[in-house]
């Protein structure tokens, strides 16, 4: 169904968490209405912004870093401290802070150099900082302006990258309603509903189409070739071989050198990019700029074999990181195996372990079989390959990690175990006590999962501690010991590592939600609301979460709350017969006698042979005057064989209820 086309000027004001989105063709045209769009329901607003989200224009942050860019002189000048507590995340989106930031908490993964990144972070990793952005402008917003309606426009939203629409998603849903906020959107004519689904519907206020002329060249499309290498190269001279002004200049030089016809220059800026991106967590960002490389380097580079397999490699790892394993192994059978038969022997170690990890780790189901053969064929172009001792060495150890990771995922725990052992132990023969420090931790790590997996939480503390010391500020190293205290029930020391966790970290859900449990166990009950309530803001709908602040509210007596975390658990999955019976709980404490009834009716439903639900289902028949019904479940409690104690009071209650039901049920006894 077609839009109705509407002048936007027509339409004055909207709700204050509202999401407004303007299909109309991207052209200066459509930015000047979203400008006067922003004017028209501007009266009452305190701040106003526009910006452009296209990715190809600013990266992976564009647009979000615009907004924050705007904020940033404030906050720097009134709350310095709240600078300092999200570095991390405003050095990701904004490189040029890393001059005058100094990253508070840097791992491993963050100062290992180029040849010893063995690790790059989880896609999970650069959502985190999203969410802590969000939290810098709402602790912001919130002491400075926390009255006034905010609006802010974005421009070329459906082609933004991966991380500004998480961003804008997320902030209208966590925050949208509390801190007044209006976002405008323009896309192309088309895009609207699908943009529209990927936020809240109670958000959507309206679509609508814009009558504008069709699409008109990007600036940088319209540029003189001459001129395009002009500004290019005094561009390239001004940052010199600043690796932060590079990244933060990246894809305007892109965009120079691709006006300037200059594919040389394109394919290398954008394999810089792939790179960083890669390493950040950035994976589909990572992906989309390497779209078309291949086919730019057969035509521009045909002979040029290891731009090739650079390519070629960071495509795969990108590949990987979406977690699309088909087209993963499509890349490996059309390109990676091809390269690997004609490559020189180093190159060949580095192929045929990718091509592993996409057979053994990352296919559904996976193949053991198959990556293990190119571990194996990986490891005999390694022995040939002539590398000086230490790095053989390293290169040995690395591929045999690979090898115990197929081991642990075939539960051969201790073969698993042996092979890390060895990879340390040569490490330590062979390398220099300075160098691989980031290997060396993974390798000590994945032997802590390994004896976590198998139980042996002792040994697996030990191992998790000792890579503690070796990369201290790793925040996914003390939310998984702090699971290990958990089980272990040292509930002190599990607490100290999530908090840990916590101040390692932008913000994620599974730690909140780890301590939320942690305190519950500790019958911290308003502690562990708090701390649900917090994984639950950045992470909705968690089952988990939702039971366990059930049943902190619960504890806490707040039955209205407790019922609706119940029933939001049981949204996300009807089949928690557990959740039915303590809401049928709450209901009847309540005194809502049918829909306590229901509650116990589907749990039954659920879970037939338990002695409880038709101990509990009796009481609530027996309130709403159904004796009969209510003495059948206690004699279906009797059949099930209840614990020899409470028979006789089993037994008396049934009498009871067959003294107060019909004749025909009074005849029955017990």
């Amino acid at each position: 169904m077609t839009s109705p086309v509407i002048d936007p000027l027509q339409l004055q004001g909207c709700a204050a968490d509202s999401v407004q989105i303007i299909e109309a063709w991207r052209s200066s045209a459509r930015r000047q209405r979203l400008q006067e769009r922003v004017s028209a329901i501007a009266e009452g607003a305190t701040r106003t912004f526009v910006v452009g989200c296209d990715f190809d224009l600013e990266g992976p942050w564009a647009g979000l870093k615009d907004l924050i860019s705007a904020l940033l002189p404030e906050i720097q000048s009134q709350r310095p401290e709240l600078i300092d507590l999200h570095g991390r995340e405003l050095t990701s989106a904004l490189p040029h802070l890393r001059k005058s930031l100094v990253m508070r908490h840097p791992t491993l993964t963050d100062i290992a150099s180029e040849q010893e990144k063995v690790r790059s972070y989880a896609a999970d990793r650069a959502f985190r900082n999203a969410h802590g952005l969000i939290d810098l402008i709402s602790d912001w917003k919130m002491e400075t302006d926390p009255d006034g309606r905010w609006i802010i426009a974005c421009d070329d939203y459906d082609h933004a990258g991966a991380m500004t629409r998480f961003f804008f998603q997320h902030l209208m849903r966590r925050r949208g309603l509390p801190l007044k906020l209006t976002l405008l959107i323009a896309v192309d004519p088309g895009h609207g509903d699908s943009i529209g689904k990927t936020f809240e519907a109670a958000h959507i206020s309206r679509v609508e189409t814009l009558d504008l002329p069709k699409s008109e060249p990007l600036a940088y499309e319209q540029e003189d070739e001459q001129e395009s290498v002009a500004a290019a190269v005094e561009l390239e001279k001004s940052i010199g071989h600043d690796r932060i002004e590079k990244e933060a200049h990246l894809h305007k030089l892109i965009n120079l050198w691709k006006a300037a016809r200059r594919y040389d220059k394109v394919i290398d800026l954008k394999l810089f990019a792939v790179t960083i991106y890669l390493h950040a967590g950035l994976y589909a960002d990572a992906l989309r700029c390497s779209e078309r490389l291949l086919e730019m380097a057969t035509e521009h580079a045909p002979e040029d074999e290891k731009l090739r397999r650079d390519i070629v490699i960071k495509r795969l790892n990108a590949l990987m990181g979406v977690q699309d394993p088909e087209a993963a192994l499509k890349l490996v059978e059309t390109e990676v195996l091809v390269l690997a038969e004609r490559a020189p022997l180093p190159w060949r170690v580095d192929l045929f372990y990718l091509a592993a990890m996409v057979y053994a780790r990352y296919l559904k189901p996976r193949n053991f079989e198959k990556g293990e053969e190119f571990l194996d064929r990986a490891l005999e172009a390694l022995k040939q390959a002539g590398l000086p001792e230490d790095q053989y060495q390293f290169q040995y150890v690395f591929n045999r990690n690979g090898v115990a990771m197929i081991r642990s995922f075939q539960q051969r725990a201790q073969d698993a175990i042996d092979l890390c052992q060895n990879g340390i132990d040569r490490l330590n023969t062979y390398v220099a006590a300075e160098k691989h420090k980031l290997h060396r931790s993974v390798l000590i790590y994945n032997i802590a999962q390994v004896y976590l997996a198998i139980g042996r939480y002792e040994e697996a503390i030990e191992h998790y501690s000792d890579a503690m010391a070796i990369d201290p500020n790793y925040s996914e190293y003390y939310n998984e010991r702090g699971g290990i205290f958990m089980r272990m029930n040292r509930l002190e020391e599990a607490q100290a590592d999530y908090q840990k966790a916590i101040a390692l970290s932008a913000p994620y859900f599974e730690v909140f939600t780890n301590l939320g449990q942690c305190y519950r166990n500790m019958e911290k009950y308003e502690d562990a609301a708090s701390a649900y309530s917090r994984a639950l803001d950045l992470q909705p709908n968690q089952l988990l979460a939702l039971l366990g602040r059930a049943q902190s509210y619960e504890n806490l007596g707040d039955r209205r709350a407790a019922i609706a975390d119940y029933t939001s658990a049981l949204i996300c999955d009807a089949g928690q017969w557990e959740a039915l019976s303590n809401r049928g709980v709450l209901h009847y404490e309540e005194s809502d006698l049918q829909r306590a009834l229901a509650d116990f009716d589907a749990a039954i439903r659920l879970e037939k042979d338990q002695i409880s639900l038709y101990q509990n289902r009796s009481i609530v028949l027996s309130g709403l005057g159904r004796h009969d019904e209510a003495a059948r479940d206690l004699e279906t409690v009797l059949s099930l064989d209840p614990p020899d104690e409470e028979r006789p009071l089993i037994q008396e209650q049934l009498k009871t209820l067959l003294e107060a039901a019909t004749p025909e049920a009074s005849r029955r006894t017990a």
